[in-house]
């Protein structure tokens, strides 16, 4: 006999499983290997190897724009973070994405420095 909550706790039980099989099973080696805002992009000749998993696919096509960090991957593709950092770890390894750390913020510029090129502009073009 079925009960009207089976459909729904079939559908969570879709949802935890899912992480699980879409990793194979795996968990991230090195944790520092990316970061939330490790940017990533699709390699310039990406290899022609074996069919990939959808999910790969996905975010390979995801990825083709531009460099997108992991934090917006897992957004895009609504994949909890660790998920996304073992798929691209792959697809890295792989040889079909290219991962690089963020631009660093710049440096504070010297204030002296600032006002002596204003002063020296404003002399030139009043």
């Amino acid at each position: 006999m079925t009960t009207d909550d089976e459909p729904e706790l079939e559908h969570e039980a879709a949802e935890l499983v899912r992480p699980y099989v879409i990793t194979n099973g795996r968990d991230l080696l090195d944790a520092d290997e990316f970061s939330l805002i490790t940017l990533v992009t699709v390699q310039a000749d990406p290899p022609r190897t074996k069919p990939l998993d959808p999910e790969k696919l996905s975010l390979l096509e995801l990825c083709s724009g531009g460099f997108l960090s992991i934090a917006e991957i897992a957004g895009h593709t609504q994949l909890p973070v660790g998920v996304v950092k073992i798929l691209v770890s792959d697809l890295a390894q792989e040889g079909f994405l290219y991962s690089r750390a963020p631009i660093p913020s710049a440096q504070l510029v010297d204030r002296q420095i600032l006002e002596e090129v204003l002063h020296g502009l404003q002399a030139r073009f009043g």
